[in-house]
């Protein structure tokens, strides 16, 4: 019985843990790497095809994003989640797949015209196709026997949409031991979720730590922030241009402006118009509604109970065709446009970008966390140019933050989760910059707690505690998982 550390491991994104237990290997989610790669990856010791099962803490694709590289290499066995994540990675992974077609193609013309080699996609939309075909839902507060001598549970953990936290009950030769794994944990009072779930006891737990070193800003009205910063920004004749993550902030965004409307708190600016740039979100938000009123908080089952879309208003603008996308920046009337990707990364938002962030009548709204080397990152540290689509661009617009509206627990959230468990588990810390991973584990510790901070490849022994094998603690050169990915037959194994 045993637990391998591999993706996420003193990082933040690319979520991927194996147990070994019961005659059965079983991966906890199989997240895609985003931003700079800090540390050289281990490479899985089981291949896809001896892997039982996939257990799926929510859709997010930095959670979710390398299943259909999973069945490219032979998975075969079940993906189990909830309902609503389920749903969500049938369009989230056929985007994905899209994404990864598209850049190989665009990439290709590039190099054909310089005489390099050509570049082949993580995986395609067969391979996507191939992964949502294996979804199993479960219900949050049911025990499911998984296998013989493997029970799981799954819980609310309140950061989106049908994420979970998952518990998973061991008994192998007669010892029984209970592992948890909080995914990505929820932040508190955040709109249409509810409250993460507690958890009474276990003998280890996997802990997220995006947030280890930081605390939230004291909650404010989100709603009257982002009125004013609507305002302000409009009575100068700007855009508001919000990079947001395609599904779970960018319909908390839409939730705060429906109230927002309902309230008429932008003064003198009518019935504005809002855009949603994203064919990812626009599905997403589709999703929204009665079919899965299930998870939704107390306030948001409510409206849908009466009829209303909590996330529903005049003058939304779903664009979807790249056509569409275009004529928002042609329009000179000030708006909020909403786009992904969240980090600025990728996709139509680095469009936006280039049109609003030279103008200083226009405000650039962050709402979530940006990680290390990311552009949305350099933007909310100052940085004062930027390149886009080969063109240097100058910072002018106004680079602001929506406090309050982080998914993710902060260190006093992570806490406040550890301490509800009345026998104290043996804690690993993960999912969260290498500084975060370690003041998470540095806290535990402090607490009295066994606490530490893994690297990739790193084993334990779960019915000893002991350390069977350590892990990688080389930094990364200059490394992506797409490039990565491309260097072995399969970067999984």
């Amino acid at each position: 019985m045993k637990i391998i550390f591999s993706g996420a491991a003193r990082e933040v994104t690319g979520s991927c843990h194996l147990i070994e237990a019961a005659g059965h290997k079983i991966m906890i989610d199989c997240g895609m790497e985003q931003g700079e790669d800090q540390f050289e990856n281990q490479r899985l010791e089981a291949h896809p095809n001896q892997i039982d099962c996939v257990l799926l803490t929510h859709a997010h694709i930095d959670h979710s994003g390398n299943l259909p590289l999973l069945t490219k290499y032979g998975f075969r066995g079940k993906i189990i989640s909830t309902r609503a994540t389920a749903k969500l990675c049938s369009i989230m992974l056929r985007d994905s797949a899209h994404i990864q077609t598209f850049e190989a193609e665009w990439k290709n013309r590039k190099a054909k015209r310089n005489g390099d080699g050509e570049i082949k996609p993580l995986y395609d939309m067969n391979d996507a196709e191939d992964a949502i075909k294996l979804f199993e839902t479960v219900e949050y507060n049911t025990v499911v026997e998984l296998f013989d001598g493997i029970k799981i549970r799954y819980t609310d953990a309140g950061h989106l949409l049908g994420s979970a936290i998952i518990e998973i009950f061991i008994t192998e030769d007669g010892k029984d031991r209970k592992i948890v794994f909080t995914g990505d944990l929820g932040n508190t009072d955040q709109p249409l979720l509810n409250d993460p779930s507690r958890v009474a006891d276990a003998d280890y737990l996997v802990i997220e730590s995006t947030y280890g070193t930081r605390l939230h800003d004291k909650p404010i009205d989100s709603v009257t922030a982002l009125a004013a910063i609507i305002e302000r920004t409009f009575d100068r004749g700007g855009n508001v241009v919000i990079p947001s993550f395609a599904v779970g902030r960018t319909q908390e965004i839409l939730y705060f402006i429906r109230k927002i409307k309902e309230q008429k708190l932008v003064r003198n600016h009518g019935d504005f118009p809002v855009y949603v740039d994203s064919p990812l979100a626009a599905e997403a938000t589709n999703i929204y509604g009665p079919d899965f009123s299930d998870f939704y908080d107390k306030e948001a089952y409510e409206l849908v109970s009466r009829g209303i879309n909590p996330i529903g208003f005049s003058n939304l603008h779903i664009s979807v065709t790249s056509d569409d996308s275009k004529l928002i920046n042609a329009d000179v009337e000030p708006k909020v446009i909403i786009s992904a990707s969240g980090m600025c990364e990728a996709g139509r938002i680095r469009h936006h970008l280039k049109h609003n962030l030279w103008r200083s009548e226009s405000t650039v709204l962050f709402v979530g966390y940006q990680g290390v080397g990311t552009l949305g990152r350099a933007l909310v540290d100052g940085i004062s140019k930027v390149k886009l689509f080969g063109e240097e661009i100058a910072v002018k617009a106004e680079i602001a933050v929506l406090p309050g509206t982080s998914s993710h627990a902060d260190k006093k959230g992570l806490i406040s989760f550890v301490n509800a468990f009345k026998s104290k588990p043996r804690i690993f810390a993960v999912h969260g910059d290498e500084a975060s991973c370690v003041a998470m584990t540095e806290e535990f510790i402090s607490l009295g707690l066994v606490a530490s901070a893994p690297y990739s490849g790193e084993e334990y022994d779960l019915i000893s505690g002991s350390k069977l094998k350590e892990g990688e603690t080389r930094r990364c050169k200059k490394s992506t998982a797409l490039l990565k990915a491309q260097e072995a037959k399969s970067p999984l194994c």
